[in-house]
């Protein structure tokens, strides 16, 4: 084949390319799809990228790692894998500050961790660590999948280690969304305060408490 052909056939096939890049990008961002991103909606919930569009400044966001999908394939998990897989994770600024962020997509198997998507974070830590910039966690999650077992785990592991190795160094700021959390948490708070409730040593200061006032 000539040289010509063979930028000819290249040229035509730059647009099935960019089409199939773009059907790809549309894919991740649907999520888990429209009807779980109304029954969201309905819980008085924003899906992730809405929430980092609304944390950041506007235009700011550059997504990484869009296309990534994970790899498991026990429990007919090879016929679901969805672009993204289920977490959202980029950078961009606030209030002109560079930050760097990922949000955890509860529409897509449960905002849960596989080896795929903490890899996604890990990243994003990486270079957080390297530009010296805060890294924001939006986190709403069903926690590890379990159908990958210890793999999802693992990803937690290797999350902890950069934690642990960027604690003192740059800033990281977690902020626990969803009912589920948030259920979890006055569940306990109510635990907590009927057990303080019920402890003798409570009421004998309070007696000496009120004696004294």
């Amino acid at each position: 084949m000539s040289e010509t052909k063979r930028s000819l056939a290249s040229e035509a096939k730059t647009p099935d390319r960019m089409d199939e890049l773009r059907r790809i990008s549309a894919e991740a961002e649907t999520g888990g799809g429209r009807e779980r991103r109304e029954r969201e909606h309905k819980a008085g919930k924003l899906t992730a990228r809405e929430r980092i569009h609304l944390l950041l400044d506007e235009g700011t966001f550059e997504e990484l790692d869009k296309f990534v999908r994970h790899r498991c394939v026990d429990f007919g998990m090879q016929e679901q894998r969805p672009a993204g897989d289920g977490f959202v994770t980029g950078f961009g600024r606030i209030e002109g500050r560079l930050v760097y962020v990922f949000a955890q997509d509860f529409t897509v198997f449960g905002g849960s961790l596989s080896e795929a998507n903490a890899q996604k974070i890990c990243k994003i830590m990486d270079l957080a660590m390297r530009a010296g910039a805060p890294v924001i966690g939006l986190n709403d999650s069903g926690g590890a999948r379990i159908q990958e077992g210890v793999a999802s785990l693992a990803g937690y592991a290797d999350i902890f280690l950069r934690n642990t190795l960027s604690s003192g160094v740059i800033p990281q700021i977690s902020a626990i969304m969803g009912p589920r959390h948030q259920d979890r948490y006055a569940r306990r708070s109510h635990q907590a305060g009927a057990r303080r409730r019920d402890d003798p040593q409570r009421k004998k200061r309070c007696r000496a408490l009120r004696r004294a006032g």
